[in-house]
Formats: structure tokens, sequence, C-alpha cells
């Protein structure tokens, strides 16, 4: 199945447009040219409650995973302040690696802020049985540093795998940034890689998705491998829960 649309309410938020009102969660956005599709962050569908976004042009992917987002900071930094001053009370971003901002964004935000998905990986970890370990799938494993360790707070041999060496989400998503996306071919991207992740480290008991273009495909994951899969969705989720918490009666 190829998807091309991008979701329309997107440009409207991101670029000017009137704001949803009362959205706690901002979502600061790479500038890329890729479908949106249901399960993407940058898909307004994904999320059960309103989300604002704020797109920082220039912010590539190629340029902020493969290149590091070297001057960038700046950019991200201006853009959550623009969220925070219309209304958002936490601020998450469209991309993993963003991890190497974590502590520059959130000291410039004053609200809580969670830049990557890979933050989830201690947390995890730590509810494993003892000798399992988690996982992580990434857009671009050679781009995954020890810096970007270091900001989540990632053990230095975390188990990682990327999806680089796949038929379609690494060249649509990083390296060609194409309108057009095989969601089919895609998904069998993060099969493989899953499976080949385990097979690698049977100590894997859980999956963290660094990318936050992975959600859609987390479930076939979670059914093909039988263990728990974890990406931006659970992450935003769990910061929803905390500024919103459900009252009972």
């Amino acid at each position: 199945m190829n998807v091309s649309s991008p979701v329309p309410s997107l440009a409207r938020i991101a670029r000017g447009g009137k704001p949803v009102q009362g959205a706690p969660l901002g979502i600061i956005m790479l500038e890329t040219r890729f479908p949106r599709i249901p399960g993407d962050i940058g898909n307004g569908l994904t999320w059960p409650f309103p989300v604002l976004y704020r797109v920082v042009e220039g912010a590539t992917p190629e340029r902020v995973v493969l290149q590091g987002a070297r001057g960038l900071l700046p950019d991200f930094i201006a853009a959550a302040r623009g969220l925070v001053a219309l209304g958002a009370e936490a601020i998450t971003t469209s991309c993993g690696f963003l991890c190497i901002f974590q502590k520059e964004i959130a000291a410039a935000v004053g609200v809580p802020v969670a830049t990557s998905s890979l933050l989830q990986v201690p947390w995890v970890e730590a509810l494993l049985p003892p000798g399992q370990r988690v996982g992580v799938i990434t857009a671009s494993r050679p781009s995954l540093t020890p810096a970007h360790f270091a900001a989540a707070g990632m053990a230095p041999d975390t188990p990682v795998i990327g999806v680089e060496g796949g038929r379609e989400l690494f060249r649509v998503l990083v390296r060609q940034d194409k309108a057009e996306l095989d969601a089919v071919a895609a998904e069998q991207d993060m099969l493989d890689a899953g499976r080949a992740l385990v097979a690698a480290h049977p100590e894997v008991g859980a999956i963290v998705l660094e990318c936050t273009n992975m959600p859609p495909y987390a479930a076939a994951l979670q059914a093909a491998l039988g263990i728990p899969v974890h990406d931006v969705v659970s992450l935003g989720a769990y910061l929803h829960a905390g500024l919103r918490p459900r009252r009972y009666g």
C-alpha cells in the first residue's frame, strides 16, 4: 500500500494557522515531505487527545539524523518556547535523535520535556525480569552515537539495530525524504529488524522504537515477537496522563 498524502491539518497548525486550544502536549516537528500515516507522531489522528505542532524549518531528516543536528539547537529551543506560549504544558519531538538536546530544551522552557522515546529505555528495563534487557530499533544505527546513549540514560552496551539496510523505511524517511511510502514494505523492514535483534540478543525482553515514524508498525512487531514494544506514542501518553489525570467520580 503506497501512501502519499500528508495530514492537511499539520501544515495549518504548524505554520501559523489557528492552534488547537487547550492542548497540553506540544510536538516539535522536523521539516519533512514523507507521509504521516496514522500512528506516526505527525498525524493528529494518532493521538486520543489534542496536540500542538510546530515545524522547525531547515531541520530535515538528513540534517538531524545523519549530520547530528549541528547548529539547530537554537531553532529547537525557539520552537519549544513557541509551543509553550500557545499553551503546551509538556514538549516532545518528532525525532528520537534529539535526545542530545534534552537538557538544553528542558532548561529553556520550564515545562516537562521528553525529546526522545529513548528516554524510556532505562524505565522499561527496570521492569523486566533479571537477565532481560531492552533492545532498540532505530532509523540509523551508525548515527546513534555514545552521546545519544548518554543523553538518554542508556547503557553503552544496549542492544541496538537499525533499518538502514532495509527496503523502504530508511530510504523514504531519512536518505531521500520521499513523498510516497510503501507501508507494507516498511512494516516488513520493522519485522526483519526486530527478528534480527532478538536472534542476536536473546536476552531482549522488550523493545523501544527510537524513530517516531515507527509506531504504525509496533502492533505487528509485538505480535511477531511476543514481547512489549514501546515508542513515542507510549511516551506521549505517559506525559499526558500526568498532565490530565483521569477523574474518578
